[in-house]
């Protein structure tokens, strides 16, 4: 993601997730995003920081970051983390929903590493109307 428009980075607990939701309402506000459109990024974001603090750090905690970028009419973000990735625990709280939850919010969801070798969540979200939309 080349010049994000907001960078977050914040130690990766529960309580966190809350503030990262705030942020992009706040994002979405300032760039007047359709309300539906807001309701499903700020989901899909609290899906992907709860899937870092589920599972990236299992013996402890460490940072989690976020990036976001509005390009072309649609915002790009990225949640990134140091910690062992997206691998399955058996004790896990959650049903297994959250990836298949945020592909079906975004335009495109991406799974892999960053440049500088972090475990990566990249999704886009339309801002614009498809042009059929507007016939």
């Amino acid at each position: 993601m080349a010049a994000p428009d907001l960078v977050l980075t914040l130690p990766a607990r529960a309580e966190n997730v809350a503030v990262v939701r705030h942020a992009f309402g706040g994002l979405g506000d300032a760039l007047a995003i359709d309300d539906q459109v807001l309701a499903d990024v700020k989901l899909a974001v609290t899906e992907a920081c709860t899937n870092v603090v589920v599972h990236a750090y299992p013996d402890g905690e460490g940072p989690m970051e976020i990036a976001a970028a509005l390009r072309d009419g649609r915002l790009a973000i990225a949640v990134r983390d140091e910690g062992r990735g997206m691998l399955p625990r058996p004790d896990s709280p959650g049903l297994g929903l959250g990836l298949p939850l945020i592909a079906t919010l975004a335009e495109a969801l991406e799974l892999g590493r960053s440049d500088d070798d972090r475990t990566e969540i990249r999704m886009t979200f339309r801002l614009d109307p498809p042009e059929e939309a507007l016939a």
